[in-house]
């Protein structure tokens, strides 16, 4: 039933609806970029008059002069240069509606690309991935892991390619926006028989220069970085905390380790926090983004809620390990 509301509001949107249209700010931005009409209109695959007459039309709606001829050439006007700008964001929010559009019309993403950060705890992750799985049956999952900027790199990529749709990063890039997911905390530890643990006392950065320190790699190309403390005069760099805890559990090497993953190695006694002064927890916030929020599916949509209940819920990692003077 029409109300007087409705009937109001309905008249507001008609008389305040926009006096250009898409078609007429795509025929501009053809002129400007490729420098003229005719070459406009085969790019566009229309008549030179059909581009003309658009962004005639544009300019009368508008009430200002967009375009001026120079030499050969049709050039931005001040005001044109200014508003063509604006266009432009609003041209690629409209094509990403009509995305978006079509992936519903499809239904579920045939495939959901996701890239998490080796630091996110992996119960958690597979309780979601299981609950993902009986959600969204016919969308298939495409999972990667990346140590360091690697989840940046697939962020900046996934958003000029595709190859991410949905990233767990330590780091959000500039121009993208992330919820903030989980804090994961890194333990420094050593195997108990390792030399550190056989001064028994509280560890100084000069005895951890003394020994061997266990790294992981950078998944990332684009800007490749360092994290936490590196003062050690040698160090490993291995491929994968996996990796990692073999060559701490083997006494060759210690490290800051995720403390999901090594819970079960501290409970068997193959591993043992070390007692240092200061710094044996650090502690590493995950945030989860959609990389092309505007094109986003319902899998994508259902990926992000799941990780976010899981990533809070109890999905079985809390194992709480001794630091200090209760780890020796």
């Amino acid at each position: 039933m029409k109300t007087a509301h409705n009937i109001r509001k309905n008249r507001t949107i008609i008389e305040n609806a926009p006096k250009t249209t898409p078609d007429q700010w795509v025929a501009l931005a053809a002129v400007v970029d490729l420098g003229g009409y005719a070459t406009a209109a085969e790019a566009l695959d229309r008549s030179q008059s059909a581009v003309s007459y658009q962004v005639t039309r544009l300019q009368e709606a508008l009430g200002c002069r967009m375009l001026e001829v120079q030499g050969r050439r049709a050039v931005l006007t001040a005001p044109g240069e200014a508003l063509l700008a604006r266009a432009r964001g609003l041209l690629e929010e409209w094509r990403a509606l009509e995305t978006f559009a079509r992936s519903l019309e499809r239904g579920f993403e045939a495939v959901l690309k996701v890239v998490v950060d080796a630091a996110f705890p992996r119960a958690r992750l597979l309780a979601a991935l299981l609950e993902f799985e009986h959600r969204c049956p016919s969308t298939k999952l495409d999972l990667a892991e990346a140590v360091l900027s690697g989840a940046e790199d697939a962020i900046l990529n996934g958003a000029v390619d595709g190859s991410a749709d949905v990233v767990v990063t330590t780091r959000v890039p500039a121009g993208f926006l992330g919820d903030w997911l989980y804090e994961a905390t890194f333990v420094a530890c050593a195997s108990p028989s390792h030399p550190l643990h056989g001064l028994a006392r509280k560890l100084t950065p000069h005895d951890l220069e003394q020994y061997q320190q266990v790294v992981l790699r950078d998944s990332g190309t684009r800007t490749p970085r360092d994290e936490g403390y590196l003062g050690a005069k040698q160090r490993w760099t291995v491929g994968s905390l996996d990796t990692s805890i073999a060559v701490v559990e083997s006494g060759l090497a210690y490290a800051w380790l995720p403390e999901h993953l090594i819970a079960t190695s501290i409970a068997a006694g193959r591993l043992k926090v070390l007692p240092l002064e200061a710094g044996a927890t650090r502690k590493v916030p995950l945030y989860l983004v959609l990389v092309r929020p505007g094109e986003a599916g319902p899998a994508a949509h259902t990926a992000v809620e799941l990780l976010h209940q899981f990533a809070l819920g109890d999905a079985g990692d809390k194992h709480p390990i001794p630091t200090g003077d209760s780890a020796r």
